[in-house]
């Protein structure tokens, strides 16, 4: 089986879970093929956790979950040492963070210090405990699901971890032939529990290697930087884009080229994936009256294209 075999599969897989959520599972998977973190932001109840177990089980990677409280403790990711009496020593208990794909449940839900004990995980792929560095299991992500900061009990994510995350997005409620599936169809947890693994051994960093390899141009390179330089120009945001998050958008454009088949990026790659690639670090101007997407969106179109 080719690559775009292998891919079509994977998308095809998630679908039959997921449905009427085509671009957000397409999203999802570019996502994990350009080796970001994810963020989904939704209301509850509409299938942000099943979508996690499903992308862990269809890509084949150790799966844990973590349901993020008011009082969860930086220990109770990382994990403990504890002293055993059989050693006369103490033994180091691993908590869930050594996992290939960390589910962060309600992330928001979690005290600041909770969640920014997740950061140097997430950048550095490791974790200082006890003034010891642990490596974390390769390959490692974190998709984390959020709450709107309008309900009870929530609290902002800091602008540092956001901008770790490589997408933000958000599922919605389904379409009428969607929620019509959903409530005449199987479980979805069930299903979820005898999804087959499509990846198997070294796989997925063969498709990881196979994104990076997707030719970027100069114009493209040129158009990238254009809409970088619109992100500073003060016109429509407080803040611009910093270079890791413009390597972010680069490297989602190059998954999101591999997925339609081609190995060179498109400015359509691009536009595809920018607003669920920079919309979450960046705030829009006071006067501008629309969302960080709708923001992007506007000045994606006064940007002209190579």
């Amino acid at each position: 089986m080719d690559i775009q075999d292998k891919l079509r599969s994977l998308l095809n897989q998630l679908n039959t879970v997921i449905v009427g959520k085509p671009d957000q599972i397409r999203d999802c998977v570019a996502c994990l093929l350009a080796g970001g973190h994810l963020l989904i932001d939704d209301v509850p109840g509409v299938g942000k956790t099943t979508l996690a177990h499903a992308l862990s089980r269809t890509f084949g990677l150790q799966f844990s979950r973590v349901q993020f409280t008011s009082d969860l403790m930086p220990s109770d990711l990382s994990g403990v040492s504890v002293y055993e009496r059989a050693k006369e020593a103490f033994v180091f208990h691993p908590g869930p963070l050594f996992a290939q794909v960390l589910l962060a449940d309600e992330i928001n839900r979690a005290s600041p210090k909770t969640q920014s004990a997740l950061l140097e995980a997430m950048e550095e792929k490791q974790v200082t405990i006890e003034g010891e560095t642990r490596a974390l299991p390769r390959p490692f992500f974190v998709i984390a699901t959020q709450n709107p900061l309008d309900q009870l009990g929530t609290y902002a994510l800091p602008e540092s971890q956001l901008d770790r995350f490589l997408m933000r997005i958000s599922l919605g409620y389904p379409d009428r032939a969607a929620e019509r599936a959903l409530l005449a169809g199987s479980d979805r947890r069930n299903m979820v529990d005898h999804l087959p693994s499509l990846l198997a051994g070294d796989e997925l960093a063969t498709l990881q290697q196979a994104v990076m390899a997707v030719h970027t141009a100069d114009p493209l390179l040129d158009y990238v930087q254009d809409l970088i330089t619109a992100t500073r120009s003060g016109r429509w945001f407080l803040q611009g884009l910093s270079p890791r998050a413009g390597i972010a958008l680069l490297r989602a454009a190059k998954a999101q080229a591999l997925l339609s088949g081609r190995d060179y990026v498109a400015p359509d790659d691009v536009q595809a994936v920018l607003p669920q690639t920079v919309a979450h670090r960046m705030v829009p101007v006071g006067d501008a009256g629309r969302g960080a997407e709708e923001q992007v969106r506007a000045m994606m179109q006064a940007v002209p294209l190579p």
